[in-house]
């Protein structure tokens, strides 16, 4: 055969295999195709052997895995479903009953064999009019949450079924475990392991027409867990039984976004409501293009043309049966008490109050039902706890539970970490919202002990504080967030002389953390907390509620009248970002924690005077015979924390600057900044030379400090030792004022504020300190509390000193650090006093030469 023939038979050959192979395959193809096709289940077949839920989203639940399928039809692709989730129940740090976790809205798109869930972005408006609103979109991160596989469709209807696994199973629509904290040391708190896939399960399906509820059980494991190290347990480290696995029980729910006429209503910086922040991305001219919502329930007039009218739909709140019977007439009559201020805005009975029965089929957790609930937690983070949740887009509030802690109105705390002087007894210095009304009740009971006061009176003292409690609660699950301004509305002697009956509030606002309004030494007891609502509140409830205009104009105009009144005194507000409880932070010092009355300074002083006085009375009164001394150890703990506390109030009047917020042209309206007086800083600081720094200012009873034992338990004490440091704990109330009056950013303030009416100077206020924590020992003896009080503001001064940082404000602040440790030296350089007093003396003047004079024989 030539060679031509050979190729020529290889060619032939060549494209009948092809044609073999081509036709193999496609038969192939088809034999797949039609094999798939024949495998392809319908919905229905493969939901044959699960409980179908119907609801908003319909589930299906395997009968025998428990595995749940969920069930989307057309008109549910690329809609808009709000998510909600909802701790029902936690574990120690790591979350507690009823906390609401936040929303967001959620839209479900098909991508070919895939169902996308994408979180999309509320907080941009573009005004549809204008040409760029096309370009909306840009810029924007819409995220894709999770993708999931189609298991079928129906072809007839449209709807889609999917596997519910990898959305409610995982932290796809809700991080639950924190992220790392880089600065965290290992041990230094507890942390989640890994989320197991073979035990977080679904608990049980809850499903409505407009909410589809799933209830999960998360698990982390950790094979060897970084406990936490803890010397002396308290009751919160009980909640842990093994810490390699911890679980957490979580309520998800999907809520059709609501279609009705609600208005939303725009923020405004003169009152105080929780919001939706919104950017108007179309504003050109305002240097505020700002479109903030506040979150509000959607109320409507049954009668529009009625001034006062009962709402189409009111408020409902369900008492839940687990509420001990005999407190539920005061949480009902608290709850009403926010009617009067809605009645000021046009609507009557805006609230109704209802038990949930004992034989109720739904359970709190039902998002249906605003429910007051109760728990015993064995962390007492709060007293009451007022979550509402709101749909992102409008501000309109779909549910709300308010939280009551019984643990919050008992009289336990950690005594030995108090003796110890390493904790803040201040939890409000570590931003510990509503601790500070567990610490007043605290404080309230341990008075009521030391006193002797009768058991009416204490009774009388828990009621008002459960009303207040609940009035205050109620107060946030309207919208409205804190008012730390409103407990300066009436004088002291005004506020100290208001007795239940009077009828008036304590306060411009329920929605505050005032100190208990304990009688002064030598004065009748008035009430405890106030008990109706405030000028204020009816003025906000006014403001969010009213009924709307339909002409947008007049509606602005009738805003802006109600805003108008902000500048009257008893409207004052100032909420969790303005006020003071930390050194260093916000500048007006009359929206604060822990004080009352509109002279704060006059009141603490009593304040601090009083306990001064029920100090001195415990050994009498809080000790019972037959009983450990576990009582008297407790109400001088809570004494010492709330002496504390006063003298923090005090301190943030030097420096402080005085705001209004009143706007241009308003009337009565103040200049936005005014330092505070001259004469008030300077009273605020002989309240501190007095009560902090003098040497007399921590005297201990020898008697009453050998009484101070804390009741053992097993081996509690193991690596510590029990008794009191009174030195320390003193040390840290010392520490507390130095803190805010030395922070860099207070002496910075004060350098600025002399530009503009600040008299109380900072070389005056540094010589006020030098004088107030030397003068009086300088010559002498210095007793061991003023020793150590003396050492701790040297140093501080030799670090402002030796900061290496520049700028003409931290130079000046400097060389003012410098002279008055000139001054100290100077003041003691003759050592006078016994031998412990001189060779302290010694040592002072050793570290102030060596950074006066680093060069120098010291």
């Amino acid at each position: 055969m030539t060679f031509n023939k050979k190729i020529l038979a290889l060619s032939i050959a060549a494209c009948m295999s092809t044609t073999l192979y081509s036709a193999h395959v496609t038969a192939a193809d088809k034999n797949a195709s039609k094999a798939e096709e024949k495998k392809q289940k319908t919905i229905a077949e493969i939901t044959k052997n699960h409980t179908q839920h119907d609801g908003l989203f319909t589930l299906f639940q395997n009968k025998k895995s428990g595995s749940v399928l969920l069930k989307l039809n057309e008109s549910q692709l690329n809609s808009e479903f709000i998510h909600f989730s909802q701790i029902m129940d936690g574990s120690g740090d790591f979350g507690f009953r009823g906390s609401y976790r936040g929303s967001s809205v959620y839209t479900f798109n098909r991508v070919f064999d895939r169902i996308e869930i994408r979180a999309e972005n509320p907080h941009f408006y573009f005004d549809p009019s204008n040409a760029i609103s096309g370009a909306k979109n840009a810029n924007i991160n819409r995220p894709i949450i999770a993708s999931v596989k189609i298991k079928a469709q129906d072809e007839k209807s449209g709807d889609i079924l999917i596997d519910a696994k990898s959305i409610f199973l995982t932290e796809a629509l809700d991080q639950i475990k924190p992220s790392k904290n880089p600065k965290q040391k290992p041990g230094q708190r507890r942390t989640l392991g890994k989320l197991s896939k073979d035990k977080t399960k679904y608990l049980a399906l809850h499903n409505y027409p407009q909410n589809t509820d799933l209830s999960i059980e998360y698990v982390y494991d950790s094979a060897a867990p970084m406990r936490p190290s803890v010397s002396r347990p308290s009751t919160a480290d009980f909640a842990f039984t093994d810490d390699r696995s911890i679980n957490l029980h979580i309520r998800h729910s999907l809520v059709a976004m609501p279609e009705n006429n609600f208005k939303p209503r725009f923020d405004d910086p003169r009152v105080g409501y929780f919001g939706q922040t919104k950017y108007d991305m179309t504003a050109l001219q305002d240097p505020t293009p700002y479109r903030d919502v506040i979150n509000r329930w959607h109320l409507e007039k049954k009668d529009p043309s009625a001034a006062l009218s009962e709402p189409v739909e009111p408020i409902v709140w369900w008492i839940e049966n687990t509420t001990p019977v005999e407190l539920r007439d005061i949480i009902k009559k608290a709850t009403l008490a926010w009617n009067p201020s809605f009645e000021k805005a046009g609507f009557k009975n805006a609230i109704v109050v209802k038990i949930q029965p004992d034989d109720a089929t739904w359970d709190a957790g039902d998002l249906r039902y605003n429910v007051l609930r109760w728990t015993s937690s064995p962390k007492v983070r709060f007293s009451g706890y007022g979550p509402s949740f709101a749909n992102p887009k409008t501000g309109q509030i779909l549910g709300s539970d308010i939280m009551l802690e019984l643990a919050g109105f008992t009289r336990r705390l950690n005594a030995l970490d108090v003796f110890s002087g390493e904790h803040s007894t201040n939890a409000a210095e570590h931003h510990h919202d509503h601790s500070a009304l567990v610490e007043s009740a605290q404080f309230g009971q341990a008075a009521l002990n030391a006193s002797g006061a009768s058991a009416a009176d204490k009774s009388r003292f828990i009621d008002e504080y459960l009303h207040y409690l609940v009035l205050h609660e109620v107060g946030h699950t309207l919208g409205l967030n804190h008012n730390m301004r409103s407990s300066q509305l009436h004088s002291k002697d005004k506020v100290q002389s208001i007795m239940p009956s009077d009828n008036l509030p304590l306060t411009g606002s329920v929605m505050e953390y005032p100190a208990i309004n304990f009688a002064p030494n030598g004065k009748k007891q008035g009430l405890y907390y106030t008990t109706m609502t405030g000028p204020y509140d009816d003025w906000v409830i006014e403001y969010g509620y009213s009924e709307s205009l339909n002409n947008a104009k007049a509606e602005q105009q009738r805003l802006n009248k109600i805003l108008s009144r902000s500048t009257e005194p008893e409207n004052a507000f100032g909420n969790d970002a303005d006020d003071m409880r930390a050194p260093g932070k916000a500048i007006d010092p009359r929206v604060n924690i822990y004080d009352l009355s509109s002279d704060a300074i006059g009141y603490a002083n009593d304040r601090l005077d009083r306990v001064n006085t029920l100090v001195s009375d415990l050994l009498k009164r809080s000790v019972v015979e037959g009983q450990s001394y576990q009582g008297l150890v407790a109400d001088y703990a809570v004494l010492t924390r709330e002496y504390h506390n006063n003298v923090g109030v005090v301190s943030r009047y030097i420096g402080g600057v005085y705001v209004d917020r009143g706007f241009a042209g308003q009337e009565n309206a103040q200049t936005p900044f005014t330092p505070v007086p001259e004469q008030e800083q300077r009273r605020a600081m002989q309240v501190l030379s007095n009560f902090v720094f003098a040497p007399d200012a921590f005297s201990v009873d020898q008697e009453l400090a050998q009484h101070l034992q804390i009741q053992r338990r097993f081996f509690f004490n193991y690596s510590k030792t029990e008794d009191p440091k009174f030195h320390d704990m003193a040390l840290r109330t010392q520490k507390s004022v130095l803190n805010h009056v030395l922070h860099p950013v207070v002496l910075k303030r004060i350098v600025d504020t002399e530009l503009y009416g600040n008299e109380f100077k900072l070389d005056e206020v540094f010589t006020e300190l030098t004088n107030a924590i030397f003068k009086a020992d300088a010559k002498k003896d210095v007793n061991s509390f003023r020793r150590n009080l003396q050492r701790e503001y040297v140093n501080r001064l030799i670090k402002i000193a030796s900061n290496d940082k520049r700028g003409a404000s931290v130079q000046s602040i400097q060389a003012l650090a410098r002279y008055n440790l000139k001054e100290i030296k100077d003041m003691i350089k003759r050592r006078k006093g016994d031998t412990v007093s001189a060779a302290h003396k010694e040592q002072l003047i050793y570290l102030i030469s060596k950074t006066l004079d680093p060069n120098g024989k010291a």
